[in-house]
């Protein structure tokens, strides 16, 4: 999937609502739609660092279909 406008510089995006956070460049086409309504939701948060150890400190957990590709 390619990264969102917004999130070009971006490899991880949160969901606020439900606290999983996506891999875009890992991502599948069968789960794009996802980060789509993410968007149009305007329900988004990115990290700082920009890496999955943050996110994880955050509280926020890897998608459930990512986990097995995860580092």
């Amino acid at each position: 999937m390619d990264r969102p406008g917004k999130f070009e510089n971006n490899r991880f995006i949160g969901d606020k609502r439900s606290q999983v956070v996506y891999d875009i460049d890992e991502l599948g086409e069968p789960h794009e739609h996802l980060v789509h309504e993410l968007m149009e939701a305007e329900t988004f948060l990115c990290f700082g660092p920009d890496t999955l150890a943050e996110a994880r400190n955050r509280g926020y957990k890897l998608f459930a279909p990512q986990r097995s590709n995860a580092l």
